[in-house]
């Protein structure tokens, strides 16, 4: 099967001018099939801000109302996802920016109130890739947005950028050798966060449960990893997290 890379780049590396840069430049050097997935949250954030509407998060979890759904709407799928769709256009990569609403590209379901109401939130159900491979073989990058959308009421719902590569992955990884790679600020996986070179080279199940007993790893990066694990049993070839800056060099974690 033909190589595809799919890139997952947080907000913190897209809204900033000088780190947008470096990846769009980098992202655009990756030879053969490609994909981007992108967050925008900070973006969102100042946004509503400026419009007087109150973020709320939990357990590092956007809630996502009313206000917030239209926040989320126009800063994730216009001002950051067209922005990069700009750049890559003059970098010579015809890529083009997605939501899952367009052509019913990643179909959602909102996630059901438990302990917190979460609101407008999507937990993806169906991935259209069929579709996705269709637009990849004709040459379109697709550089998708954290957001999807509910067939039976047409609502757009926010969906977490960590989920949306995963499930993206996933799906693509029936038609091709799909390389998944989680990228944001430090160099990979730590084993001592306040030192950014004790990176772990690689992580299997038993390791990462050791990891995550000891405290090692904790926070956000146990979501991050458990995706991982899931793309790989699902077929993804091999899962890496890396510094976003170190996506040509093949520096990281490899979770496998």
């Amino acid at each position: 099967m033909e190589r595809l890379t799919l890139i997952k780049v947080g907000g913190k590396i897209v809204e900033d001018e000088a780190t947008l840069g470096q990846l769009l430049n980098d992202f655009a050097a990756i030879s053969g099939r490609k994909v981007l997935a992108h967050g925008g949250g900070r973006s969102a954030t100042r946004l509503a801000g400026e419009l007087g509407i109150e973020t709320r998060m939990v357990g590092g979890r956007r809630v996502t109302d009313e206000a917030m759904l239209r926040v989320v709407t126009m800063v994730y799928g216009g001002l950051v996802n067209k922005n990069i769709v700009a750049r890559l256009q003059a970098l010579g990569v015809n890529a083009l920016g997605l939501t899952g609403a367009d052509m019913g590209l990643i179909r959602s379901e909102k996630r059901p109130v438990g302990e917190v109401d979460y609101g407008f939130v999507g937990d993806v159900k169906e991935v259209n890739a069929r579709l996705l491979a269709n637009l990849i073989a004709e040459g379109v990058v697709p550089i998708l947005a954290p957001l999807t959308y509910d067939r039976a009421s047409g609502r757009m719902l926010n969906t977490n950028a960590d989920t949306i590569a995963g499930e993206v992955a996933k799906a693509l990884a029936r038609r091709f050798d799909v390389t998944l790679m989680f990228c944001f600020e430090k160099k990979g996986v730590l084993r001592d966060e306040n030192d950014d070179e004790s990176v772990i080279p690689a992580i299997d199940r038993a390791a990462f449960a050791r990891y995550v007993a000891d405290g090692t790893i904790q926070g956000g990066m146990i979501p991050k990893l458990e995706n991982a694990f899931q793309a790989i049993d699902a077929g993804v070839k091999e899962v890496i997290i890396t510094q976003a800056s170190e996506i040509n060099k093949g520096t990281g974690t490899r979770v496998y």
